[in-house]
């Protein structure tokens, strides 16, 4: 999305940009891919005991 400002001379136009979350997107992703199929359709997992451990919904891998 962007939007368009004239300035007060009327002459020249500068465009923002704007982004739908309120900053620009980040440059590198932290999605976290399954070791096993390489997927990113992975979920949290909380344990019993408090840990946390991360399930592949893909293949069905899961890991800690």
């Amino acid at each position: 999305m962007s939007a368009g400002v004239l300035i007060e001379d009327g002459r020249r136009a500068a465009h923002l940009r704007t982004y739908p979350s309120g900053g620009p997107p980040a440059r590198f992703s932290k999605t976290l891919l399954c070791p096993a199929c390489g997927s990113s359709n992975v979920a949290q997992m909380l344990g019993d005991n408090g840990g946390v451990s991360y399930v592949c919904t893909a293949c069905g891998h899961s890991w800690s």
